[in-house]
């Protein structure tokens, strides 16, 4: 597949920096309300120009340095959520049409304007989903569908736009998708042979290796 055009659209650019908001009764700040960015943007290593999150210990940082969501899942939702969705609902950095997770491959290169990106592990949703839209079982919702999103670590910094390309470079060999990766996280939590197959991936993101690998070693697979 090196060098096969992936018919995506860009569909937005999306950046924030970390806001106040209140829930239930307590103040907390959040980098989960991004609005579309107008012309390209740089992406360096580590997040996007105008971007920022609230919690290091969780967002961002190399293996995270863009999220990416699907606005193929919107329509499901809205129906959920019973209201319109606009680009960048889910807090993430790229909103595309027409990619979604059991299309992409850990470890997949792609190109994205003049910067070089590579897969590095599903979106983990947080609480602050539920914050956003005033829903308790958010999160769960999203584990239980795998409409999680992904992350881009970045191999080449570069500007971004939606009217720049966007590329496959490099299928990963092992073909490990991030549909398959969320399934054997929420779901199918004791196959050891699909662990072992998820971790010969060696560009799984640390955080996602150490808490697989935790799951053998714990001798519960």
């Amino acid at each position: 597949m090196e060098g096969e055009v992936v018919s995506v659209e860009v569909v937005s650019v999306n950046a924030g920096k970390p806001q106040s908001v209140t829930y239930q009764g307590r103040e907390l700040s959040t980098g989960i309300y991004k609005q579309p960015v107008t012309g390209p943007v740089y992406l360096d290593w580590a997040q996007l120009e105008g971007d920022g999150q609230a919690d290091l210990r969780y967002h961002g940082g190399p293996d995270k340095a863009l999220c990416v969501y699907s606005a193929d899942h919107y329509p499901y939702w809205e129906n959920v959520l019973k209201r319109p969705l606009a680009p960048a609902a889910f807090g993430e950095n790229i909103t595309v049409r027409g990619l979604t997770e059991e299309e992409v491959c850990i470890g997949d290169i792609f190109q994205l304007g003049e910067a070089v990106v590579q897969v590095s592990q599903p979106r983990q949703p947080c609480f602050k989903l539920n914050v956003r839209y005033g829903r308790a079982d958010l999160v769960v919702l999203v584990q239980q569908t795998g409409f999680s999103g992904f992350y881009f670590r970045v191999l080449q910094p570069g500007l971004i736009g939606t009217d720049m390309p966007f590329r496959l470079l490099e299928r990963q060999q092992h073909e490990v998708s991030v549909a398959f990766v969320n399934r054997i996280k929420y779901h199918d939590t004791d196959n050891r042979a699909a662990i072992e197959r998820i971790l010969a991936v060696k560009e799984l993101a640390d955080s996602w290796r150490a808490s697989f690998e935790s799951r053998l070693q714990a001798g519960k697979v």
